[in-house]
């Protein structure tokens, strides 16, 4: 800044003045000072200027790798962060790296305000962040926590795509669970009470798994084993989201399955990912720009206000029909 001053002959105040986007001097001047930093490449550090107030006005986001629905959100994400004038520094959660790790790292980078992205932590460390800071969870409710929650009535998508998959004349459907992630207790209950709602008590089955397309692709190579030693196929696979149903496609086409002719195939979040496959895959959406702008408020608004208390959430989802799912076969495959 001093050397911008020198090289303009003007006050080093005046150059302060100006870059703050405050009165106090001419056009002319204005143009000159400005024309010189670009010339020297000069660029006010906004966060020093922000940190030497005691303000880093940055929103921290722990995500994980590979996780499409993430990307979504985090895409919703920025421009609200922006309207309400704040950054947004991103920390991934990989296989090596922990979630602790990826959150420590947002901390010592002196974010505001954390927006945890499918988090699978204990409830007690949540409890224990969210007293360290402003923490907001995306997509995960866990009682008792200090944090704020935003997420999708789980409960009521799984009803949507079951009662969907019923109308079609469905009866042996199988659920494909997604472990530990996000939303899958919410799912893997509301799957089970739709089947006894129909008396389909003895037609219930969970096939352990995860959010991953290995999860879909090793669940079809299962349901494939079993076929070839003469079981039937069930007639319609609701899997844990998105990415599992994709891996189960991949798995049953190249064996010769016809979806949804010989199975319909129901996935969870409706990602960007749900729309690139030569199918159009049927599976019930999140809404992941609403339910990042109140991510992005939940946090700002607890910032500007630190003594009120974390708020919750949730937000309807809606199934949306695609190719993957039809009339259930009148013989199975």
């Amino acid at each position: 800044m001093a050397d911008v001053a020198a090289r303009a002959g003007v006050s080093r105040a005046l150059v302060s003045i100006i870059f703050r986007g405050q009165p106090g001097a001419s056009e002319e001047t204005r143009e000159r000072v400005l024309r010189v930093a670009d010339e020297i490449g000069y660029h006010p550090d906004s966060a020093a200027r922000l940190l030497a107030r005691g303000r880093s006005r940055t929103l921290g986001v722990m995500f994980t790798v590979h996780q499409a629905f993430h990307t979504d959100l985090i895409a919703g994400i920025y421009p609200e962060a922006e309207r309400l004038g704040y950054d947004v520094l991103l920390s991934a959660a990989t296989e090596g790296r922990s979630e602790a790790k990826a959150v420590e790292a947002l901390l010592s980078h002196r974010c505001e305000a954390l927006i945890l992205l499918g988090s699978d932590a204990e409830g007690a460390y949540l409890d224990e962040l969210g007293r360290r800071t402003v923490a907001v969870s995306v997509g995960r409710r866990v009682p008792g926590a200090r944090v704020d929650f935003v997420h999708s009535a789980e409960g009521k998508g799984v009803r949507q795509a079951m009662e969907h998959l019923f109308e079609l004349g469905h009866r042996r459907i199988v659920h494909l669970d997604g472990g530990r992630g996000p939303g899958s207790a919410e799912r893997r209950r509301a799957y089970r009470a739709a089947m006894r709602r129909q008396g389909l008590e003895s037609e219930v089955r969970v096939i352990p798994g995860d959010h991953t397309e290995h999860s879909g692709i090793e669940t079809g190579r299962l349901l494939l084993a079993e076929r070839d030693q003469g079981q039937s196929l069930p007639t319609a696979v609701l899997a844990g989201n998105d990415r599992s149903a994709m891996g189960l496609l991949m798995s049953l086409t190249r064996a010769g399955v016809e979806v949804p002719r010989d199975l319909s195939v129901v996935g969870y979040d409706d990602s960007h990912l749900s729309h690139l496959m030569p199918i159009g895959l049927t599976t019930v959406r999140q809404d992941a720009v609403l339910m990042a702008e109140h991510a992005v408020r939940f946090a700002v608004e607890r910032l500007e206000n630190p003594e009120s208390e974390p708020r919750e959430a949730v937000l309807d989802p809606k199934l949306v029909v695609r190719g993957t799912s039809d009339r259930a076969p009148k013989t199975s495959t």
